[in-house]
């Protein structure tokens, strides 16, 4: 476990399953970097947990009675613009992948994940990072390729072949090693460990290939790989 921070992550669960939602509370509340601060079972009372209570990050399921949680995202963060949004869901759908993310969640997690995985996905939504379950990940390549009008600076790190070729020419040779290994799942601390540098100088490469490639997410790094650099 790391350092704990100065105030915990204040978290909001909305799950219509009431012994997986209490369960998952628990979970979390052994982990000191976080609060959980509120609970929900549809929509509408997340909505109302929201405005009152403006979470860092709400753990959002899909299946909710009434309203899908894709189709909700868009009220809550208008609820609370500075909450981030990380799903949690047994949904491999890559339809419903593909509209969380465009409807601006900053993960997308199946509930198979590991308890360690998901506490380390809401630190790292928490800190901007975007998070996909590996196991999503080849499903969010295969819907992106069947939408070749989606732009690098969209839902996915799509772009031209001739735009692709020249932004990946613009990459060092550590960049480009580093972004395989960033499309293959790999943490920063994993890459720096396997390229035997420090973890604060992989951060500064992956900046780098991010503005590089005109993207904003490991995730959209992650796709424009397997799209263009495979």
């Amino acid at each position: 476990m790391t350092d704990t921070p100065a105030r915990p992550i204040q978290l909001l669960v909305v799950d219509d399953h009431s012994l997986f939602r209490r369960g998952l509370m628990a979970l979390l509340a052994q982990d000191l970097r976080f609060e959980v601060i509120g609970e929900a079972g549809d929509v509408g009372e997340a909505l109302r947990c929201v405005a009152r209570q403006r979470p860092d990050v709400i753990l959002l399921d899909n299946h909710l009675p009434g309203v899908l949680g894709v189709d909700a995202i868009p009220a809550l963060r208008e609820a609370a613009p500075g909450s981030r949004v990380l799903m949690l869901t047994v949904s491999e759908n890559e339809a419903d992948l593909v509209a969380a993310l465009k409807a601006g969640a900053d993960g997308y997690l199946l509930k198979t994940v590991e308890s360690h995985h998901l506490c380390e996905a809401i630190v790292k939504v928490m800190e901007g990072e975007s998070v996909v379950s590996p196991e999503m990940t080849t499903k969010l390549v295969s819907a992106l390729r069947a939408q070749p009008t989606v732009n690098g600076n969209g839902e996915g790190g799509g772009a031209t072949v001739a735009t692709a070729d020249a932004e990946l020419a613009s990459l060092s040779v550590r960049e480009l090693e580093i972004l395989h290994l960033i499309a293959r799942g790999d943490s920063n601390k994993l890459i720096a460990r396997q390229l035997d540098i420090a973890e604060t100088t992989v951060k500064i490469h992956v900046q780098h290939i991010l503005r590089k490639l005109n993207l904003t997410s490991r995730v959209q790094a992650a796709v424009f790989a397997a799209l263009h650099a495979s």
